[in-house]
């Protein structure tokens, strides 16, 4: 397994980083890796994405858990690899949150396709989720 975590505290409700993890067809505003982004339901677990970084193929995502206000997670296969990444908010104190991205990359060869594949996925984190929360503190 392979795993990687990044956090961001921010002056921002939880309400409003849901507002914009929700929007899904608006990702690419806060995030500069997405070219083109599709949805195929609702904001909730089951539903389908299909994330299309700039310059790369397809990425189809599954929403594995969806819970408002608080947390989302979604997964990526990979031939035997799974990418499971959790996006949580967490209340700081009065009027401050923290943003918690996590990414575990498990399955067979996970020891030696993670530490590949992970660090070129998750190098964009600190930025994005700093326009992220720029952008919920608005």
């Amino acid at each position: 397994m392979w795993e990687y975590e990044h956090s961001v505290e921010a002056a921002a409700a939880p309400e409003a980083v849901w507002r914009l993890w929700s929007d899904v067809e608006n990702w690419g505003t806060w995030n500069p890796g997405i070219e083109r982004i599709e949805i195929d339901g609702p904001f909730a677990a089951g539903t389908r994405i299909v994330m299309t970084p700039p310059g790369e193929e397809p990425v189809p995502l599954v929403i594995a858990e969806s819970v408002e206000n608080e947390r989302f997670v979604d997964e990526a296969r990979f031939g035997d690899l799974l990418l499971r990444t959790t996006h949580r908010v967490e209340p700081v104190d009065s009027g401050r949150i923290r943003v918690v991205y996590r990414m575990e990359i498990t399955g067979p060869g996970s020891g030696e396709a993670g530490p590949q594949m992970g660090p070129g996925i998750t190098a964009d984190w600190p930025d994005t989720m700093a326009a992220l929360v720029t952008l919920a503190a608005a």
